[in-house]
């Protein structure tokens, strides 16, 4: 196999990981206690894919000979290493324009990916699909998006880039750009009547991927063009839920001030404040506190916020969560307060925050 054909097959594999998506990790309990038993998943799936695909690339090699001529090949190729001469050339002696690779992936894919913005110019000059898509659904404008790449997607959306194409996982643009708080990117890509309020297969909108990473500027570039502050996610999340659980402040206190509700609960039951306890982010459980977050709400499986501070030796939030009206006097599915837990788990000083006036 020639050099070349290795070297583009190699990205032609590659996944962005953005375009799966990505969720919360699930939680299970262990002596009522939180415990992720998952991963984020986009790791894991971008790495699955890239393993499907050279196996597919093993699998197809003979039948891509036959529907995928060297030249086009090369017309990719040039394009991916910005060699603009290479490109008109090929182009000139009749290779088409969109001939795309086995996964689906265009020479305009390559450019954009590559970030060559004058070799992009010249293949939708010369009529390249500006919509193409790829196996899994990716677009050039979700590459340009990626990768960060603004004076790209700026030129893909001026040649009739469409803002609202999705991946196979119901990723747009706008959310891939949200992720990466490439906040220029958001504000082009929403000028350009992107869909704050669009999700993709599991309920998760731009404000949510912006939220988990700690976007701040890119939640309230989003939260001003609409998006809805308390739309939930396929495991009943909200925003301020996704950016408590990770220990964001600035952007809890910014979706507060947007009315996020401090007392959204999630398909567990469980508050941004019991995630931010459980978790042990006490500042983030005192802003929650001060703005109206109720300390005594319990989740499904009976746990709240004291017992989370102390069943996991956050001992620094019982007097905090007390100051803020929190019950001691509260028990659990099975009848415990949080006093009890202290006493088996021997929390000293857990019991001695619990009794002192």
């Amino acid at each position: 196999m020639a050099p070349t054909v290795v070297a583009e097959r190699l990205a032609a594999q590659h996944v962005p990981i953005q375009h799966v998506p990505v969720q919360r990790p699930r939680r299970g309990r262990v002596d009522g206690l939180f415990r992720a038993i998952g991963t984020r998943g986009a790791l894991a799936a971008c790495l699955l894919a890239v393993s499907v695909g050279l196996a597919a690339a093993a699998d197809q090699e003979a039948a891509s000979a036959a529907t995928d001529s060297d030249l086009a090949k090369e017309l990719r190729i040039a394009a991916m290493i910005d060699d603009a001469e290479r490109v008109e050339s090929l182009i000139a002696a009749g290779v088409d324009v969109d001939a795309a690779s086995e996964f689906g992936k265009t020479a305009l894919m390559f450019a954009v990916e590559g970030g060559n913005l004058d070799t992009a110019a010249q293949l939708l000059n010369h009529g390249a699909d500006v919509n193409a898509r790829t196996a899994a659904g990716c677009t050039a404008l979700t590459f340009a998006a990626e990768n960060g790449h603004i004076g790209l997607s700026a030129l893909l959306i001026e040649r009739g880039a469409n803002v609202h194409d999705r991946t196979r996982a119901g990723w747009d643009s706008l959310m891939i750009a949200a992720r990466y708080g490439i906040a220029q990117m958001v504000r082009q890509l929403l000028f350009r009547g992107a869909d704050p309020k669009a999700a993709d297969k599991n309920g998760r909108t731009a404000l949510m991927q912006a939220a988990e990473r700690g976007h701040t500027e890119v939640v309230q570039l989003l939260l001003n063009a609409g998006a809805d502050v308390d739309a939930r996610d396929a495991e009943a999340a909200t925003a301020l839920i996704i950016a408590a659980d990770a220990g964001h402040v600035g952007t809890v206190e910014t979706l507060l001030a947007y009315g996020a509700d401090a007392n959204a609960r999630d398909a567990l039951g469980a508050t941004a404040l019991i995630w931010a306890v459980n978790r042990g982010h006490a500042r983030m459980a005192t802003t929650l506190l001060a703005h109206g977050a109720d300390p005594n709400i319990k989740d499904h499986d009976g746990n709240f916020a004291l017992r989370e501070a102390v069943a996991t030796r956050h001992n620094d939030l019982i007097r905090p969560l007390l100051e803020h009206r929190a019950d001691p006097a509260l028990t659990d599915a099975e009848g415990r307060t949080a006093a009890d837990i202290a006493r088996e788990r021997g929390n000293d000083e857990a019991i001695t925050s619990l009794v002192q006036p």
